[in-house]
C-alpha cells in the first residue's frame, strides 16, 4: 500500500518561497521529492553531470508509469476517473479510470517486451490527440523504454528524420488522424518515411479507428487491439533518476530538429511541485490542458503532471473553433468541473475573432473553474483583458519553453496570488533565477531590454542536453553567456522582479540604430477594436535598415475599410511608440500563418515580406496563409 500524500505547502507568500528555494535548494527539491515513489532514494538531490548542466537525484531509481497510475491504485483510487476524453470530431466521449490506465498500460507494455523493447530503447509515437496515445507513453515508461513523440500528421521527411535520429525500436501509430472533417491516413506517410530513412524499424503497432483502416497484413505490421488481447502483463520497471524519459523533438535554425531529452527524476519532482504550486489543483480535481501530446505542453500537463497528482486529466481532440463551434472549451470546462485550464493565447484570439462577446459562454456554469492559464507565445493584453473579464477569473500568462519541461515563470496561485500586470508573466518560478544582459553580458537594469537568460544550475526538469549532440547543446545555450543559460527571447524585469517576456532576440526590430520590440508594437494594434489577431515583422529597408510592417486580422462582422483601419493603426503606434517606430506598413489578411501548436511564423512572414523564399516548418498547421501571403507581395511587386 503506498504511503504517498498530497503535497502539504508550508509557505504563505512568494517572498518565502522564492528566498527558501534559492538559499535552500536541496532541502527544497528533496522535499518535493518525498511525494514520490522510489525504488532507491537518491544519492545526492543535485550533483555534477557527465555534461556541462548537474544532474538532480543521483543514484534514485524510480517509474514514471507506477508514480502517475499504479500508485493511485494501491492506494485505493482504482475506479476514479484519470482520463476524460472528448472528441467532437468523431463525436466521441469516454472516461478511464486509474485501474483501466494500468490494465492498458501493462498489457501495451507487455506486447512491446514481446517484441524485444526493453530499457533503454526508443519507441517513436505517431497518433492523435488520444487516451491511446496517452497509453503509449505510459507504457514505453511502464518498461523503460524511451518515447518519442511525433505530432500526428508531420510529414514523411519530418518523420524519417526522427527515425534516424533517435534510431527506434517499434512505432506505435494511429490508423489515422482528423483534422475537421478530413480524415488522415498514417499509414501512408509512415511508409514512406521508412522508405525515406536508413534505420529499419522492427514492427508498427497501429490502433484501429474506424474512420480508416491500416492494412496490418504484412509480417511487421501490427492490430493494437490483437496485440494488447494476447499480452502478458508488463510490471513497471525502475530506472535511474537521470535516465531519459522521452526525446521530444524541436524545431532547429538549422533544419536539423534538436532532440530535448528529458530527466525521469527530476522532471517528475519539478511536475509534483507545479500542479499544487503553480496551477493550484488538487488530487481528485480535473485539470485541462488543451493542448496535444505531440508538444511538450501535453507531455507535462495533459499526461505527466495531472496523472502524478490524481488529478483527472482532459483529452480534447478538436480546435477551439470549429469542432462544432466557438462554445466548445466553455462546454467542455463546464461538462467536467475544470478547475485549472491552460491553453494557448492564440486559441483564445481565435474564438475572440468569432465570437467576439463571448456570447458562446452563457449558460455554461463555469463556477468551478478557479483559473485560466495561458503559454506558447506572448498573451497581449487585449486578448488578456477579454478573456478576464468574460470568465471573471485570474488569467496567468506564463512562460516556458520546450527545454524547459515546465514553467520558467508565472502567477503561484497555489502560493499566493500575486497582482496580474498585463504583458508579464509574472515571477520566477522555484529554481529559475532570471535576469537581463546586453549584448556584452552585462546585466541591464530594471524596466531595460535585453536577452533574458537563467544563471546556472538549472531546476530540475530542465533539458540537460539534446539526445546525441551534446555539443550542440552547448553552443545553443551555453556559450553566448558563461554561466547562463540562453533563453533566446529578449525582454525586461520591472523593479517589482515581474518579467516581461516582449520577442524572441531574433524579432527585435532594428530601425535606424534603434532596438524596437516588436511585441511592442503588437500591443498597440491588438488594442484597436477591430483587430482580432496581428503580427509585426521588421522588413528591409533601403535607408533604415529595418521598418515594422504590420499584419492583422480582422474580427468577424467588423466593417471598417481596410484603408481607414491601417491610417488609425499608423497613428496609433505614432502616438504609444512613437515616430522613431517609422511605422507606415499595415497589410489585412484573413488569417495569419501558425505552427500546429499556434505560434504565429514571424520569420516566414518577414522572409515573404523582403521577397525571400519561405522555409516552411514541418509543423505549419495550414499553408493558405503562406499562399495569401505570397499572392499579396506578388500584387504589389507587380503594382510596384
Amino acid at each position: 500500500m503506498s504511503d504517498w500524500e498530497p503535497m502539504i505547502f508550508e509557505f504563505d507568500t512568494y517572498a518565502e518561497l522564492r528566498r527558501f528555494s534559492a538559499e535552500n535548494p536541496e532541502q527544497f527539491w528533496g522535499n518535493i521529492a518525498e511525494n514520490l515513489d522510489w525504488d532507491a532514494k537518491w544519492d545526492s538531490v543535485v550533483a555534477d553531470g557527465e555534461g556541462p548542466i548537474p544532474r538532480w537525484f543521483s543514484g534514485g531509481r524510480l517509474n514514471a508509469c507506477y508514480n502517475c497510475v499504479d500508485r493511485h491504485v494501491l492506494a485505493g483510487f482504482g475506479d476514479q476517473t484519470a482520463i476524460y476524453y472528448e472528441s467532437p470530431v468523431t463525436r466521441t466521449s469516454r472516461e478511464l479510470s486509474f485501474r483501466d490506465l494500468q490494465d492498458a498500460t501493462a498489457r501495451l507494455g507487455g506486447a512491446m517486451q514481446k517484441h524485444g523493447v526493453g530499457k533503454g530503447n526508443r519507441v517513436l509515437i505517431y497518433m492523435p490527440n488520444s487516451p491511446e496515445a496517452a497509453i503509449a507513453m505510459l507504457a514505453c515508461a511502464r518498461i523503460g523504454a524511451i518515447h518519442s513523440v511525433v505530432f500526428g500528421g508531420f510529414a514523411a521527411k519530418e518523420l524519417a528524420v526522427r527515425i534516424d535520429d533517435a534510431t527506434p525500436k517499434l512505432v506505435l501509430a494511429a490508423s489515422c488522424g482528423i483534422e475537421g472533417a478530413k480524415i488522415l491516413p498514417y499509414q501512408p506517410i509512415l511508409e514512406e518515411a521508412y522508405d525515406l530513412a536508413d534505420h529499419e524499424i522492427d514492427a508498427t503497432i497501429y490502433w484501429q479507428r474506424e474512420q480508416q483502416l491500416a492494412d496490418v497484413t504484412a509480417r511487421d505490421d501490427l492490430d493494437w487491439h490483437e496485440e494488447l488481447a494476447a499480452a502478458e502483463w508488463a510490471d513497471c520497471v525502475p530506472v535511474a533518476a537521470t535516465d531519459p524519459l522521452y526525446i521530444l523533438y524541436t524545431s532547429g535554425t538549422t533544419g536539423q530538429p534538436k532532440g530535448v531529452v528529458r530527466d525521469t527524476g527530476g522532471y517528475l519532482v519539478a511536475l509534483s511541485w507545479t500542479m499544487e504550486g503553480l496551477y493550484n489543483c488538487r488530487p481528485g480535481e480535473t485539470y485541462w490542458a488543451a493542448s496535444d501530446v505531440g508538444w511538450v505542453v501535453g507531455h507535462s500537463y495533459i499526461v505527466y503532471g495531472p496523472l502524478m497528482n490524481r488529478s483527472a486529466t482532459v483529452i480534447f481532440e478538436g480546435k477551439p473553433v470549429g469542432t462544432p463551434d466557438a462554445g466548445i472549451f466553455w462546454e467542455i470546462i463546464a461538462k467536467y468541473a475544470v478547475r485549472s485550464f491552460f491553453t494557448a493565447p492564440t486559441a483564445i484570439r481565435a474564438i475572440k475573432q468569432v465570437d467576439p462577446e463571448g456570447a458562446l459562454a452563457a449558460g455554461h456554469d463555469m463556477s468551478q473553474l478557479r483559473a485560466v492559464y495561458l503559454a506558447g507565445e506572448r498573451t497581449d493584453p487585449s486578448t488578456l483583458f477579454w478573456i478576464e473579464k468574460l470568465l471573471d477569473k485570474p488569467v496567468v500568462d506564463h512562460w516556458w519553453q520546450t527545454e524547459t519541461g515546465w514553467a520558467i515563470c508565472g502567477n503561484p496561485l497555489g502560493i499566493e496570488e500575486l497582482p496580474i500586470k498585463a504583458g508579464s508573466t509574472s515571477v520566477p518560478m522555484p529554481g529559475w533565477q532570471i535576469c537581463c544582459l546586453d549584448e556584452e553580458g552585462v546585466p541591464v537594469g530594471p524596466n531595460e531590454t535585453g536577452s533574458i537568460v537563467a544563471k546556472l544550475p538549472l531546476p530540475p526538469g530542465a533539458a540537460p542536453t539534446l539526445w546525441n549532440a551534446e555539443q550542440r547543446y552547448v553552443e545553443a545555450y551555453l556559450e553566448r553567456y558563461e554561466g547562463y543559460y540562453l533563453s533566446g527571447d529578449a525582454g525586461f524585469v520591472d523593479e517589482d522582479g515581474f518579467v516581461f517576456v516582449m520577442t524572441r532576440i531574433d524579432d527585435v526590430i532594428n530601425v535606424a540604430g534603434h532596438r524596437l520590440s516588436s511585441s511592442a508594437i503588437e500591443e498597440v494594434l491588438a488594442a484597436n477594436p477591430a483587430v482580432a489577431e496581428c503580427a509585426v515583422v521588421g522588413v528591409h529597408d533601403a535607408l533604415k535598415g529595418q521598418i515594422p510592417a504590420g499584419f492583422v486580422v480582422l474580427k468577424a462582422g467588423s466593417a471598417i475599410d481596410a484603408a481607414e483601419l491601417a491610417e488609425r493603426l499608423v497613428a496609433d503606434v505614432r502616438r504609444e511608440i512613437g515616430p522613431v517606430a517609422s511605422f507606415k506598413r499595415v497589410h489585412a489578411v484573413s488569417r495569419l500563418p501558425k505552427t500546429r501548436s499556434g505560434k504565429i511564423l514571424r520569420r516566414n512572414i518577414r522572409q515573404i515580406a523582403d521577397g525571400e523564399a519561405p522555409t516552411v516548418p514541418a509543423t505549419i498547421e495550414d499553408r493558405s496563409a503562406l499562399d495569401e501571403l505570397l499572392y499579396l507581395f506578388e500584387q504589389k511587386a507587380k503594382d510596384a
